[in-house]
């Protein structure tokens, strides 16, 4: 059993976690594969997530403008965590402020939170067809699975009491969420979540999805134009579902270009394509479907990534006569008719526009349609949106939500924005929401085939481009002014 250390330097206590994750896992993959052979063990086979801990005795002097790295007042705080190699550069910066900001040695050791057989594998194991049900059955006498009393978000939601005695939470998430939500993005995306970027496109149409796939392996692709040239150069691969990797061409010929991995089949519930940049700040983009449902399963499981961003990219229906097809919605309020975040965030809790996010947005509007002044003002409009829960709103009594409607302001209407919006208010994603209104249904504009294939055509890059351009401001802005307190409870958890 690895003893429990104090250790000044952040980087070896990463690598003291890295080395009691990487021996504690290897022995229930071990266990594991002789159990898959018939061999039964003796007694149960358990090994559990290692923690960090730091130990204040005194408030300390903290910058008022940081948003995170520092801990709310004197005690005890901890985590247990996971999967150091995919969150290792994560790591080291959230102990490198804690160090630097409290002037303390962090404690590494090993917890009591058992690592679920299934969560040792970091891919996921299939046992289908590989063991009877005998033997299916017989694991759970041998190792520990996954126990949903102990992967849940009171932390997140600002409803966990720590018992007397116990320490206070370091992180939002528990080594064991984490790890569930790992294994419910390769689920649903149908790529591994090392692939994941720090900032996230959402969207609820393919195509966007489509144009996304061809301006990603556009860069891939060598170019003789020299600002071309260098523009490309800062992505170095474009991965679609299945984890096929398109590698960069920069300098090379087109016939060099590599590729590696397999199709799937068929695509996943909500797939995932990442433009990749070497340090991780590329963009990400996933296609959720229609529905706060898929928004919010999606985001539950993305936070804990802790990308830097991620904006809704999609269609509305515009609520304004003034409004014309094609026109952009940048949301600075919404109407939660969504309701799938009732229990987690109650509906009195205001979720506000992000200042930082908001006008990255529209200078992106600006810099790509090239409109400024009342020309830019023509074709977006600020303002409220609502997001409900029944795709056919439109078959309801209409004295009911159009009256709602016009006393809350709104402007349009879709099914995912204010689920996005309040999960990132939530999990301290910073969030943002650029629609574009594909029909006007309160105004005779329905959403035909005929109508929709032109909007389509016309508007769809057009719209993309503006995501992928605030993204780049966003990362170009730098982090300091992204994070900002805005998102912070009274009593934060010290990692970002």
């Amino acid at each position: 059993m690895p003893v429990t250390q104090s250790i000044d330097d952040p980087d070896r206590a990463v690598d003291y976690l890295c080395e009691i994750y990487q021996n504690n896992t290897a022995l229930l993959r071990a266990a594991f594969e002789a159990y898959r052979r018939g061999e039964t063990p003796t007694s149960r086979v358990r090994a559990c997530y290692p923690f960090v801990r730091i130990c204040t005795d005194v408030m300390t002097n903290i910058d008022s403008r940081r948003s995170y790295g520092f801990v709310s007042g004197p005690g005890v705080f901890e985590t247990t965590v996971t999967r150091p190699d995919l969150f290792d550069g994560y790591y080291r910066e959230q102990l490198r402020l804690l160090c630097k900001n409290h002037q303390v040695s962090v404690e590494v050791g090993v917890s009591e939170q058992p690592i679920p057989i299934h969560f040792a594998f970091s891919e996921g194991i299939h046992l289908e067809g590989e063991l009877d049900q005998q033997r299916l059955r017989q694991m759970r006498d041998i190792f520990d699975i996954p126990d949903l009393a102990v992967i849940d978000d009171r932390i997140a939601n600002g409803t966990y009491e720590p018992l007397p005695g116990e320490p206070s939470p370091l992180a939002l998430f528990t080594a064991a969420r984490v790890d569930f939500s790992l294994h419910r993005l390769r689920h649903y995306t149908a790529t591994s979540p090392s692939h994941f970027q720090n900032y996230v496109l959402v969207t609820n149409y393919q195509f966007y999805i489509d144009e996304f796939v061809k301006f990603g392996l556009g860069l891939m692709e060598p170019s003789e134009d020299p600002d071309e040239q260098l523009y490309r150069s800062q992505y170095v691969a474009f991965v679609e579902p299945g984890d096929v990797i398109t590698h960069s061409a920069h300098g090379a010929q087109p016939s060099q270009i590599r590729v590696e991995g397999k199709a799937v089949a068929r695509l996943p519930q909500m797939p995932a394509y990442h433009l990749k940049r070497a340090d991780g700040s590329g963009i990400t983009m996933v296609n959720i479907g229609v529905g706060p449902s898929n928004a919010k399963t999606i985001t539950d499981h993305i936070a804990v990534l802790r990308p830097h961003a991620w904006i809704m990219l999609g269609h509305c229906a515009g609520l304004r006569n003034t409004q014309r097809l094609g026109d952009y919605v940048l949301a600075h309020g919404y109407v939660r008719e969504d309701h799938v975040l009732d229990a987690d965030l109650p509906l009195w809790v205001p979720v506000p526009a992000l200042a930082e996010v908001q006008v990255a947005l529209e200078r992106a509007v600006a810099q790509v349609t090239k409109l400024e002044g009342t020309e830019l003002k023509r074709v977006m409009r600020t303002g409220t949106v609502a997001s409900v829960d029944n795709r056919n709103w439109e078959l309801l009594d209409h004295r009911g939500p159009v009256k709602r409607f016009s006393q809350s302001r709104a402007v349009a209407l879709d099914m995912e924005s204010a689920t996005i919006a309040a999960n990132g208010f939530r999990f301290r994603v910073p969030y943002g929401t650029l629609l574009c209104v594909s029909d006007k249904p309160l105004h005779g504009e329905l959403k035909l085939p005929g109508m929709a294939d032109q909007f389509y055509r016309t508007q769809v890059d057009q719209h993309l481009q503006i995501g992928i351009r605030a993204m780049e401001l966003l990362r170009e802005n730098g982090l300091a002014r992204l994070h900002s307190r805005k998102l912070r409870s009274f009593a934060e958890v010290a990692f970002q």
